[in-house]
């Protein structure tokens, strides 16, 4: 997963709703922090709603292929990453992870794509946004 830019760390913290009854956080749950971490890397990219680009579009998670490791549990500090792997016409893929200290829980690569918001289909990515994520 190498070729990952500009990677977003924000800290998470487990809290008993996000656990099952052994006190161990629910599968599912990764991948709300997971959206949280790419909502805020846009976010510190300028792009305020991040899940709009205008009113008549969005993105919408296309691929996640998640690989868990070792579980988090409750009242852990965590960290969850998001940086850019690439930028396609109309596609952001992510590499994520989730890591407790240095020790990485679980790793995703997970893809979005713009598309209109009326009919479900794919849109290119405007010019600007793929500037800006591409560092150019």
């Amino acid at each position: 997963m190498s070729g990952v830019s500009g990677e977003f760390s924000l800290p998470v913290r487990v809290y008993i709703e996000d656990t099952d009854a052994g006190g161990i956080v629910y599968y599912v749950n990764y991948l709300k922090y997971f959206e949280r971490a790419r909502t805020e890397f846009m976010r510190a990219r300028g792009y305020d709603k991040p899940a709009f680009l205008g009113p008549d579009s969005l993105f919408v998670v296309t691929q996640a292929a998640v690989q868990y490791r070792v579980p988090a549990r409750l009242d852990e500090a965590l960290q969850v990453t998001a940086g850019l792997a690439s930028v396609g016409a109309a596609t952001l893929t992510f590499v994520q992870r989730v890591y407790r200290g240095r020790d990485c829980l679980v790793d995703a690569e997970i893809s979005i794509a713009l598309v209109d918001a009326a009919s479900g289909k794919p849109k290119r990515l405007p010019a600007s946004l793929r500037r800006d994520l591409q560092g150019g």
